[in-house]
């Protein structure tokens, strides 16, 4: 019974091992998708561009103050003026297409209505970015199962755990690729949503 027991662990492991890895991915596709312009202005459009400042690439709020004083309004506040023109650089070279006005001491993003084709743009992003996601959960689960089946071969665990083990890992991929599809639903009906 012992010896059951710690076969079971074995595999377990491999599995529990990849938990962290697709929590992981989740947190990168949020962040990905928070990126995206959905018809209101949220720093998070733009608190993560890379910025070259004092001789290296610095995160934009790393380096100004970003506020929304209006659902279609971003305003970047910098500590440092100097830097105002590398902002606007990394702005204008991002994916976001929004061109940024210069005031004295900051920068004024306005984000006008999305129209019907620039949604269905966002759409297809959406769906780029769900299938890296899925691909990689996909890699993940392959990686995993090799490892059950050397573990089979090297008569580590038995024929029959191998299959419960393949049960549990699909078990815990389609788990993690409900939280895909419930990402994707949720950033899809944000876009559409006039």
């Amino acid at each position: 019974m012992l010896v059951c027991i710690k076969i079971n662990n074995m595999y377990k492991k491999s599995i529990d091992k990849i938990k962290p890895k697709f929590e992981k991915t989740i947190d990168y596709l949020k962040n990905e998708l928070l990126g995206l312009q959905a018809g209101r202005a949220t720093p998070n459009l733009v608190e993560n561009l890379e910025i070259n400042a004092y001789g290296q690439k610095m995160l934009l709020k790393e380096l100004a103050a970003i506020q929304v004083p209006e659902p279609r309004l971003i305003t970047i506040r910098p500590w440092d003026r100097e830097i105002i023109t590398n902002i606007v650089a990394a702005i204008r070279d991002s994916k976001i297409g929004i061109s940024p006005v210069t005031e004295e001491d900051f920068i004024r993003l306005n984000f006008p209505p999305l129209s019907e084709e620039r949604r269905k743009e966002l759409v297809k992003i959406v769906h780029e970015k769900i299938e890296e996601c899925r691909i990689s959960v996909r890699r993940s689960r392959e990686e995993v199962w090799r490892e059950i089946q050397e573990m089979e071969r090297n008569k580590e665990i038995t024929e029959d755990d191998k299959y419960r083990a393949k049960d549990e890992l699909q078990k815990v991929i389609d788990e993690y690729n409900k939280k895909i599809d419930e990402i994707k639903k949720k950033k899809e009906e944000e876009i559409m949503t006039v």
